[in-house]
């Protein structure tokens, strides 16, 4: 049997050998090679995270595969925005990219694409279930298809030195991977830009044995801000562990989120672009409106996911977008993917032609108080239930709001964040106001509207 929860909104994802197994994966490969042949493709791009389970996963998908004719380039460890690329390069389009992104060591999953229109998601992926499921009651094994090794290491960093040229001040740079995928071709990169590197947990570890590698959480990114301190550093970049989300800490050992990370980065690219459009998720900052509508540019509000963010600017032709978590889209020069390492490095090149610090680029933003993101354990099964009778409850209340993704109440001087979790048993909230005072309130009133409702389904 096969369980049917790791088929997520964005990608597969599961407890190794639990949920997500070696025997699935072989299922997971059939199916995907059987789509391939249904839309007439020959060859496909498989390659994997640094995680202790991606071998054994990627050597069982890659069986299933083969059996179904498809030829297969398999690119080794690789972040995914590496995986990404080698799209580009190789103009393969298919592919399956094996990791958790940074969930626990413990888990891993795959994110697949079948064609040009990039990753599968949300009815896509559960339409690939019920042929995996298919897969899974037999098949027709055909002439197997050949396997051959393709090293993206040297490409990927080419890319990078192509993409961006630094200005003539020197910069230091705390880089910290984690101990995820990134370590295997973050510093090397920066190094070769140009920038002094301090490396911080850049040993490839899958057990993350240092902190959780997630740089949108504040928490783990303790030893960051200390290390930016220690050897005074410029800032300090942090990456999750698959590499396609980055955090950034400025030169006073602050944590900067993903929305004020791209307030800086519009402040500098608005004033060159005639479309001045700007994507952003809806757990972002008001200040990220304020500042883009200073700016005489549009802001437009997304659900979250990068799979959802990629879908919108590649449909409307959107140049860049963000989300709070840390995934960053650049259309302008790039490929409108999120790549964290390139995304970092287009705000080490906007410090390395600036005398300011990342603390004065921030200057003049509107202030609110926030919260971080808070997250609420919820079952996969109850949790969109639950945000749906909360946003019942304000609608009685006749609040306005975004429904793009669960409910963001959006008051005059303020807001609400709640939603369900698309990588996770949980339900997702945050809140934002002008004073400190007015946080409370609001954080207090969903609060407890979201433990009435749980406590109905306990």
């Amino acid at each position: 049997m096969m369980n049917e929860n790791i088929f997520k909104a964005y990608d597969i994802r599961g407890i190794y050998g639990e949920e997500l197994t070696d025997k699935i994966a072989y299922y997971i490969g059939i199916a995907f090679g059987q789509k391939l042949v249904s839309l007439n493709k020959q060859i496909a791009i498989v390659g994997c995270d640094n995680r202790i389970s991606s071998n054994p996963l990627k050597a069982a998908l890659v069986k299933g595969i083969l059996l179904t004719g498809i030829d297969i380039i398999d690119i080794g460890m690789v972040t995914t925005p590496m995986f990404y690329y080698a799209r580009e390069y190789l103009e393969i389009p298919a592919g399956v990219v094996i990791t958790a992104s940074h969930s626990p060591a413990i888990y891993n999953g795959m994110k697949l694409s079948f064609d040009e229109n990039g990753r599968i998601y949300g009815d896509g992926i559960q339409a690939f279930k019920e042929d995996v499921k298919k897969a899974m009651t037999g098949f027709v094994q055909k002439e197997p298809g050949h396997l051959k090794q393709f090293n993206m290491e040297d490409e990927y960093k080419a890319l990078m030195k192509e993409k961006i040229i630094l200005g003539s001040r020197k910069l230091k740079v705390v880089v910290d991977c984690g101990n995820g995928t990134a370590s295997i071709i973050a510093p090397y990169i920066f190094e070769e830009i140009g920038c002094e590197v301090v490396p911080l947990f850049c040993d490839s570890d899958p057990s993350f044995p240092n902190h959780h590698p997630d740089p949108a959480v504040e928490e783990n990114m303790t030893f960051l801000k200390a290390k930016v301190l220690e050897t005074h550093a410029d800032l300090g970049i942090g990456f999750d562990g698959d590499a396609d989300r980055v955090g950034v800490v400025d030169e006073l050992g602050n944590m900067i989120y993903a929305d004020m990370y791209m307030a800086i980065i519009l402040r500098d690219l608005m004033p060159r672009l005639t479309d001045k459009r700007a994507l952003m998720d809806i757990k972002c900052s008001k200040a990220l409106e304020d500042e883009i509508v200073k700016l005489g540019g549009t802001p437009i509000y997304n659900r979250p996911g990068n799979s959802y963010m990629m879908k919108i600017m590649n449909e409307q032709h959107i140049l860049v977008g963000v989300e709070l978590a840390g995934h960053v889209f650049f259309a302008d020069e790039f490929y409108g993917y999120d790549d964290g390492v390139y995304a970092a490095l287009r705000l080490v090149r906007i410090l390395s032609n600036t005398t300011k610090t990342v603390s004065q680029l921030l200057e003049g933003i509107n202030k609110y108080y926030a919260t971080p993101e808070i997250l609420v354990k919820a079952s996969d099964e109850s949790k969109f239930i639950i945000v749906n009778e909360v946003m019942e409850y304000a609608k009685s209340k006749n609040y306005k709001m975004l429904t793009l993704d669960g409910i963001r109440v959006l008051f005059t001087d303020g807001w609400a964040l709640v939603r369900a979790s698309n990588t996770g048993p949980n339900i997702t909230l945050r809140f934002e106001a002008t004073t400190n005072e007015r946080l409370n309130e609001i954080k207090n009133e969903f609060v407890s509207a979201l433990n009435e409702v749980i406590a109905k389904h306990q």
